[in-house]
């Protein structure tokens, strides 16, 4: 796969996560895709990942900032730097939070998906500052 073509299944993907499109999203994804997220989250099917996260955000979007591209013989390698904005549960604001997303793709479609960022370190912090109510 080219450096283009998996950049640009990464991010559309990404997207369509975002934009909650998971029917699109999950198209994207091979047969027994494995994604994991810190704290040990670990989903077999989009639709629980993001039941999961729903449970914590009301919303969160990812800035990219890098990509890198890795061939691993059948397979592509993508990693993902940028930062994360959003608001959690309680109507709090967040943003400029790092997270690194890798992703494992092999003939066209994304086999697995592992999540890294700064969230539980950022939100705690910016809930002890925030004004009380």
């Amino acid at each position: 796969m080219t450096r283009n073509a998996a950049i640009e299944l990464v991010s559309s993907y990404l997207r369509l996560v975002e934009q909650r499109a998971l029917d699109k999203a999950t198209i994207l994804l091979a047969p027994g895709v494995v994604i994991v997220f810190p704290g040990g989250g670990r989903f077999e099917r989009l639709q629980d990942q993001v039941a999961a996260s729903q449970m914590r955000f009301r919303r969160v979007q990812k800035a990219f900032e890098d990509f890198d591209v890795l061939d691993a013989g059948d397979s592509t390698i993508v990693y993902v730097r940028g930062t994360l904005e959003g608001e959690d549960l309680s109507g709090l604001p967040f943003d400029g939070v790092r997270f690194v997303d890798r992703f494992e793709i092999h003939s066209g479609l994304i086999t697995r998906h592992e999540v890294w960022n700064d969230i539980a370190e950022s939100l705690p912090i910016r809930a002890a500052k925030r004004p009380p109510d």
